[in-house]
């Protein structure tokens, strides 16, 4: 819930001087939000404080890396759309196109990883990389599924060029006028919100709230929940775009016997923060990130697909229907109604 060119740049220097002084750590990835601009998060590592303090002396910045979602890239790059065509203007008097943040995304890249290369057509794929090279033709492009990749593509790399970044038009006034920087979620519109509960979901509810257009607005979506017909097992839920994945993420500490817990105090400490007397440490907890969502109607909806009962008693909905895939691997996307 910030932004780590401004509102998170001092606690960023604190804890990877932290880190690094811990001296138990080759490598950091730091992870931004999906509307983040990359120059200023770079410029970051530059930036020094008033006390002198200056993130670069705790670490090099070797790589910024940006993923392309193969699958919606050509639409979103073929459509002139501002944002207001789309309705998803961060204010009054907001003229800009969604494509130049992906476009900015692209240029700055060191790497760039072309994903789920496997549902796109060989000819889209081969277009979606002319898109990409055309825009950053010094970027190494690396195709993969599931974001799965050698870590040495993206790790330890050398190829972060401080010189060429400060070439940029835009680099001394991000260095130095930060201040002035708007906060991505703000600039680009960008809401989000935790949806939390307790009781699990009866699985044909949840899969029409997923399917029939209960993601609405919705950009983006992760966590994990839980089925009434599969209590023993955390689902994964992963929504890109117009992409919905499921899959089995692991067993609830719930459903595993105590004596085979791990050794560790702290471990047994985390899983009781999270422990219910009733559901163990089963629960849903899924985060949205979207433009003009209306959050009020995905709480109530989602609300409607909870199993009415605060009894838990498994045996009672092995009835229930359940079209979820079987989770023995990450599902293909769930099919969206039109």
């Amino acid at each position: 819930n910030g932004c780590i060119c401004c509102t998170l740049r001092d606690d960023l220097l604190l804890e990877v001087r932290k880190l690094s002084e811990e001296g138990r750590f080759d490598y950091l990835v730091i992870e931004s939000t999906g509307v983040s601009e990359p120059l200023p998060v770079a410029a970051t590592f530059s930036f020094r404080d008033e006390d002198g303090q200056c993130l670069g002396d705790a670490a090099r910045l070797d790589c910024m890396v940006t993923v392309v979602d193969a699958v919606n890239l050509l639409n979103d790059y073929s459509s002139h759309d501002f944002l207001a065509d789309r309705g998803e203007t961060a204010g009054e008097g907001d003229d800009r196109r969604l494509v130049s943040l992906l476009t900015e995304q692209i240029e700055f890249a060191d790497v760039i990883i072309v994903n789920k290369v496997s549902e796109v057509s060989a000819e889209q794929l081969a277009i979606v990389k002319k898109v990409v090279a055309s825009l950053n033709a010094d970027a190494k492009i690396v195709e993969a599924d599931y974001a799965k990749v050698d870590l040495d593509q993206i790790l330890d790399t050398g190829m972060f060029d401080d010189e060429k970044a400060e070439t940029h038009p835009l680099w001394a006034k991000e260095l130095y006028g930060y201040a002035d920087h708007r906060p991505e979620t703000e600039e680009y519109g960008v809401e989000n919100f935790v949806y939390r509960a307790r009781r699990p979901f009866d699985p044909s509810r949840f899969y029409k709230f997923l399917t029939q257009n209960g993601l609405d607005n919705v950009i983006r979506a992760k966590g994990h929940f839980w089925l009434a017909t599969r209590p023993n097992f955390l689902g994964e839920l992963a929504v890109a775009g117009s992409q919905t994945i499921t899959a089995r993420l692991g067993r609830w500490w719930a459903a595993v016997p105590k004596s085979q817990w791990p050794e560790d105090g702290s471990f047994e400490e985390f899983v009781l923060k999270h422990w219910d007397p009733i559901w163990g440490d089963r629960r849903q907890e899924l985060v949205f990130i979207g433009i003009n969502m209306d959050e009020g109607r995905i709480r109530r909806e989602l609300d409607g697909c909870l199993i009415e009962s605060n009894t838990f008693t498994p045996d009672q909905w092995t009835t229930l229907a359940d079209p979820f895939p079987a989770w023995a691997t990450p599902q293909p996307a769930l099919e969206q109604a039109e």
